[in-house]
């Protein structure tokens, strides 16, 4: 199981990332612990908490002209990854 699935960049997460917290989307059975060993060893730095949370999917709806299309999108799990200060990731690296 791969536990990263991708790091999130948003302008929220930008401001999270002056504080040393990184956000990324993990998997749905992935826990703290190993969040933590995934992130310590794909980056190589030392991880001081975990936070985590299941966001649920959210109810689209688009007006073509054929008909009203309704769907949603998948619910994830992230997590908030806060690294010992003095310390940093560099997620843009790969982009």
């Amino acid at each position: 199981m791969q536990v990263l699935v991708k790091p999130i960049l948003t302008e929220k997460a930008a401001i999270a990332h002056e504080k040393g917290v990184y956000t990324f989307v993990v998997a749905k059975g992935a826990n703290k612990v190993q969040i933590k060993q995934a992130v310590e060893a794909k980056y190589g730095v030392s991880v001081d908490a975990v936070r985590t949370a299941i966001l649920p999917g959210k109810s689209k709806t688009r007006y073509t002209k054929a008909a009203v299309v309704s769907g949603h999108t998948s619910s994830y799990k992230k997590a908030m990854v806060k690294v010992v200060e003095g310390e940093i990731i560099d997620i843009y690296e790969g982009l």
